[in-house]
């Protein structure tokens, strides 16, 4: 046997590239792969009903995935909402006019807020027995219909969540998925129900790009999503597949739709929490798999066919071609290993002989051109050296003259501390800190303490100057004094409360600086009774700070702290400014306790 083998190797090794290149395509690809076609085309009509199935099953599955995530935002917000004062307050209050309920709406706006911060959000309502509430959209008043709908008499008996489809109504247009679920007011020994309406587009999208008609149908037969939108609102039952999704609730369901034998993937979805759920559904037609199969079967057989042939005929004109190019560089390589470095080897293409000729001529042009290379490298390590030696120096001198002011003003200090002027005294040891902190500040970051110390003297300076014209205070709570933040974050807020709180304000500004802990979130705020901001200003202030690129006359302070806290902590976590022309401003920000982004 090893003779054999032997013997077999030394023929082959004997035998020229071209002759081994022809007898391995023809044992190693040709052969098995005309094996392997025969093999694939029998067997294929029954993989491609494989594949279809698994493929409808993932998708069922991933969508199952996406709409447990969608669910999450209404679920969460009504969690928030289910013990809210304000709304406990409206829902349970008789109000005797209707001027103060009008009031009363107007300053809530809570579910407006949540509407404008989720985009998967339609609608928020509630529904109470509250007999003077008047129905504005989001606060509606029980009514016989109402009381008898199925979704209001679920929720009243429950404290579960339920997810029904809300058709649309005169009092409360809906026409879509609905989270409802029963709210006690136990000392008011009344109860009411929250709604919570889902935009329809967000579940309509998430099935716009399937490859197969799915939809999701809610426990009541309804269909509140559909790849064919047409379909939405309407129920599973009148489609008239012939499925039962009642008895069937999860599975492979073979059935006749619109007379055409097809395989129905259906899936069941429950929230957690929550009194019921829903049906994923997934429809196609065995036909226009199998018929897809056995197309692309004869298609591929015959191509595969027409490939081989082809390239059986390029295999052999490519084998004479590399041979003579393998020869060829072979010949160089000789030369270059007598000791001639000026060799050139000029055979062409960009294949992996063409390129491993180039890389013969640049390994040879490497080796001539070596000294050079060192000796530049040398002459450029040195400029570097002398130049970086040069910013050191300028660095330096650039440090000269703050210091000097900061000696300067600590002079000045002094000498009217001695002449009894205590007043300029404070103020220009209060102006010589604040140098002092700026010149301390690097890159990285400051205590709450540190920066409202400097907030402080600058809010203490800018007295001085205003006197009665400005007023302040400063309210810190315990225990955050040490939590780090970025440097200069509260200043330029402060600043430009005074500097646009004071414009056209012959009685001065008062301004507030707040801040407290609240659900591992430090809460800073800055408030000025000031002129306001005029509605249409505020939307070009807010265009400006949080747009990419700066513009001319653009507020730059309140721009760099948006960007700064943005970098730092994210997007939730910047500048939000509120404003009200002749009553003033309002800006708020959080960081994450911790520093932690």
């Amino acid at each position: 046997m090893c003779r054999l083998l032997s013997k077999i190797v030394r023929r082959t090794n004997d035998m020229k590239l071209k002759h081994k290149l022809v007898i391995s395509y023809v044992l190693v690809v040709m052969i098995p792969v005309l094996i392997i076609g025969v093999g694939v085309t029998y067997y294929f009509r029954q993989q491609a009903m494989d594949q279809a199935i698994q493929q409808a099953e993932n998708n069922v599955e991933r969508i199952k995935n996406q709409t447990m995530t969608l669910l999450r935002v209404p679920m969460d917000i009504s969690n928030l909402l289910l013990f809210n004062n304000e709304i406990k307050e409206i829902a349970n209050t008789k109000f005797e006019s209707m001027l103060e309920l009008t009031r009363s709406y107007r300053s809530f706006t809570l579910f407006n807020d949540y509407l404008q911060q989720y985009r998967e959000l339609y609608g928020i309502r509630f529904f109470s027995f509250n007999p003077t509430l008047v129905n504005n959209y989001e606060f509606i008043p029980v009514d016989p219909q109402i009381e008898n709908a199925l979704w209001f008499q679920k929720a009243m008996k429950s404290t579960s969540i339920g997810w029904f489809f809300i058709p649309n109504s005169d009092d409360y247009p809906a026409d879509t998925l609905s989270l409802v679920r029963g709210v006690q007011f136990p000392e008011y020994q009344r109860r009411g129900v929250l709604m919570v309406l889902i935009d329809r587009d967000v579940l309509n999208n998430m099935l716009s790009q399937e490859p197969f008609n799915t939809m999701i149908v809610d426990s009541q037969g309804y269909i509140i999503a559909a790849k064919d939108t047409k379909l939405v609102g309407s129920t599973f039952e009148s489609l008239h597949m012939g499925v039962d999704l009642r008895s069937q609730k999860k599975g492979l369901i073979e059935a006749n739709v619109y007379d055409e034998p097809s395989n129905i993937i259906v899936d069941e979805m429950i929230p957690s929490s929550s009194m019921n759920g829903f049906q994923i559904v997934s429809i196609f037609s065995k036909e226009s798999i199998v018929s897809n199969a056995k197309h692309i079967s004869q298609i591929g057989m015959l191509f595969i066919i027409l490939v081989l042939l082809f390239a059986m005929a390029l295999v052999y004109v490519i084998s004479l071609l590399t041979t003579n190019r393998l020869l060829r560089l072979s010949r160089q390589f000789n030369r270059l290993a007598l000791g001639d470095l000026k060799v050139v080897s000029q055979v062409d293409g960009n294949d992996e002989i063409g390129q491993l000729s180039r890389q013969f001529n640049h390994m040879v042009s490497s080796i001539n051109g070596l000294m050079e290379q060192v000796v530049e490298t040398s002459e450029q390590n040195n400029r570097l050296a002398i130049a970086q030696k040069e910013i050191k120096l300028k660095m330096m001198a650039s440090q000269i003259n703050p210091h000097f002011l900061f000696n300067a003003l600590e002079s000045i200090r002094m000498k009217a501390h001695i002449k009894g002027e205590a007043e300029i005294a404070n103020i220009v040891r209060l102006l010589g800190k604040l140098i002092r902190k700026n010149l301390e500040i690097g890159s990285g970051k400051t205590t709450i303490k540190a920066e409202m110390e400097m907030v402080r003297s600058y809010l203490q300076i800018q007295k001085f100057r205003y006197e009665d014209r400005l007023d302040f205070e400063l309210t810190i709570q315990e225990g955050i004094e040490k939590e780090k933040i970025p440097p200069l974050i509260i200043q330029p807020l402060v600043e430009n409360a005074i500097v646009h709180g004071l414009e056209n304000q012959e009685d001065g500004v008062r301004v507030e600086v707040s801040l407290y802990e609240d659900n591992d979130l430090i809460h800073f705020t800055v408030r000025d009774n000031g002129a306001g901001i005029h509605p249409e200003r505020l939307k070009e202030v807010v265009a400006s700070i949080t747009g990419s690129d700066e513009q001319e006359k653009s507020r730059i302070g309140l721009r760099n702290v948006h960007q700064r806290l943005t970098l730092s902590y994210g997007e939730k976590h910047g500048l939000i400014i509120s404003s009200e022309s002749g009553k003033g401003t309002t800006v708020h920000f959080t960081v994450p306790k911790g520093g932690s982004k």
